[in-house]
């Protein structure tokens, strides 16, 4: 009997650049309030956001990838050529199929490298960061690209007054590659399916073909559900992360939880007991919810406006619809 050879991958593996893109134009709450009956103070008080970025036809899916991915891979220190994996969490890119991940790595410049797409909602970025560490360690690729993008506008109700705010369009991006030291802890993650009606779309796109609906299909959610589920049961979550890495949260140094409602990011933080020592992202505020988008964003402005640096030790925790979550922490490129 035949033996198959072993995996010839890196014992750990690492973030080693990133990169962000946020559309051209800024959208103030003023704009919001044409369509809902609601004030900037409330908005500004119930989530934190203050402005956020909504794309133009050219910046698409994959226009915006693009531009994200070019600044990771430039960050690394690699060549588009030296990708051999591209992976992508979106669930705002309309054609079902092909992945625009295969899109992406044409326009990259990728010699030939595995694409596609998964769609985890805004804990996307976190599956994709699992899957592109399990790509290196085993050997597949020696360097893997992760994109979180959404273009949300296109998915948003302008006249519910519940989400109107609350989503913006954007793409981040990381390069993940070997290390020599564990550099990406293990991944706590999980669904729960029960309580998927709180994160939906609003009707499924045959609904619309067939003329059962005339309102193009938008995301909608159940807030004080979803507020509670995210305060109560992603702090645990945070907490299994940090235990599963062997950190503590007074040796943690950076929080980069998904950028959903800065309310959620405020008690999360106190429900963990973070010292005051570790810095919070907070890119929710001029940026929006961009689900699957929002950590590598957050991240790549940390680093840049040098509110955090590179080596850093950082906690991040994705989750929303269906409902999906995954946490882990990580060490900044």
């Amino acid at each position: 009997m035949a033996k198959i050879k072993p995996s010839k991958g890196s014992p750990y593996a690492r973030i080693l650049g990133v990169g962000g893109y946020r559309p051209v134009r800024v959208v103030p709450n003023e704009v919001i309030l044409e369509t809902i009956d609601s004030s900037d103070e409330w908005i500004r008080s119930r989530s934190g956001i203050e402005t956020r970025h909504w794309a133009n036809d050219e910046e698409t899916v994959a226009a915006m990838s693009v531009e994200a991915s070019g600044k990771a891979i430039a960050d690394a220190g690699i060549t588009a050529e030296q990708i051999g994996a591209v992976v992508v969490s979106t669930v705002s890119h309309f054609k079902q199929t092909p992945a625009v991940a295969t899109e992406i790595a044409d326009k990259l410049g990728t010699n030939k490298a595995a694409a596609f797409d998964i769609s985890a909602g805004c804990a996307g970025f976190g599956y994709g960061l699992t899957l592109a560490k399990g790509i290196v360690v085993e050997g597949s690729a020696e360097y893997v690209l992760v994109i979180g993008v959404e273009r949300l506008s296109d998915l948003t109700d302008l006249e519910d007054r519940a989400t109107a705010f609350l989503f913006g369009d954007g793409a981040g991006a990381v390069v993940v590659g070997p290390s020599k030291e564990p550099a990406i802890g293990p991944t706590v993650w999980g669904s729960e399916g029960d309580k998927s009606e709180t994160i939906k779309q609003t009707v499924p796109w045959t609904d619309y073909r067939d003329g059962e609906v005339a309102k193009f299909p938008a995301i909608t959610q159940e807030g004080q559900a979803v507020f509670r589920w995210a305060v109560f049961e992603m702090a645990k979550v945070a907490k299994e992360a940090l235990d599963a890495a062997g950190i503590t949260a007074d040796e943690l140094d950076v929080f980069i939880p998904h950028q959903a409602n800065e309310r959620i990011i405020d008690s999360m933080v106190k429900t963990l007991k973070l010292p005051e020592s570790v810095m919070v992202a907070r890119d929710v505020r001029t940026t929006g919810n961009t689900s699957a988008a929002s950590i590598p964003l957050a991240m790549e402005r940390l680093l840049a406006t040098g509110e955090a640096k590179s080596g850093d030790t950082a906690l991040v925790i994705g989750f929303g619809a269906g409902l999906v979550y995954a946490a882990t922490v990580v060490t900044l490129p």
